[in-house]
């Protein structure tokens, strides 16, 4: 696979260092392409992916960032444990989208792993409902850094950007536990294109 450092003046990470300002954050940020690989028989479609990944049970997360009054957030299941040393976890963003602006504008990001009695948060922050802006459902404080922190959730965490991985239409973002609260929720999960809960 060719692996390539992005230049930081282009793409996503232009923001990283405007002008040169050595006061930004320092994130790598790597660009990965598939260009030149032989593939055998090719890879398979994207309906082929996309009922294959639907057997994955996953935990629903929302992925926030921003400054107080410039919050942005997704619904997200694409979210990973990295490391303990330093502790540290991966979400996959669009690429070009507010969020993913915002989060190397910034240079952070928080992330709430849901309760299972928080699917309308999810999904208003999936894009199913256009009823009022998306923070104002739940209980949404701030963390230390100012990026948003959702009460009730069964996780909560906040996060210190520590690199970019681009591949095609997204951004793999790689974050440092800054902070983090648990309480003892069931989680949300989604499995086979919707929620699911654990039993008992």
């Amino acid at each position: 696979m060719k692996v390539g450092n992005m230049p930081l003046q282009k793409g996503l990470a232009s923001t990283l260092s405007p002008d040169g300002d050595q006061s930004a954050p320092e994130v790598s940020v790597r660009t990965l392409t598939l260009d030149g690989i032989p593939l055998e028989a090719g890879p398979v479609s994207h309906r082929q992916f996309a009922d294959t990944m639907a057997h994955l049970a996953s935990s629903v997360c929302i992925v926030t960032s921003g400054e107080a009054g410039q919050w942005e957030g997704r619904t997200v299941t694409a979210m990973a444990s990295l490391s303990a040393t330093p502790p540290s976890l991966v979400v996959s963003i669009t690429k070009g989208s507010a969020l993913a602006e915002q989060i190397v504008r910034t240079g952070g990001f928080s992330v709430a792993m849901l309760a299972s009695d928080q699917n309308d948060i999810a999904d208003i922050f999936a894009g199913k409902s256009i009823s009022g802006g998306r923070f104002d459902t739940g209980q949404w404080q701030s963390w230390a850094s100012g990026r948003p922190k959702l009460s009730g959730a069964m996780a909560v965490i906040d996060c210190q950007l520590a690199g970019v991985i681009e591949l095609d239409t997204h951004c793999l973002f790689a974050g440092v536990f800054m902070a983090s609260e648990f309480g003892d929720h069931k989680p949300l999960l989604w499995h086979n294109r919707g929620y699911a809960y654990l039993a008992g």
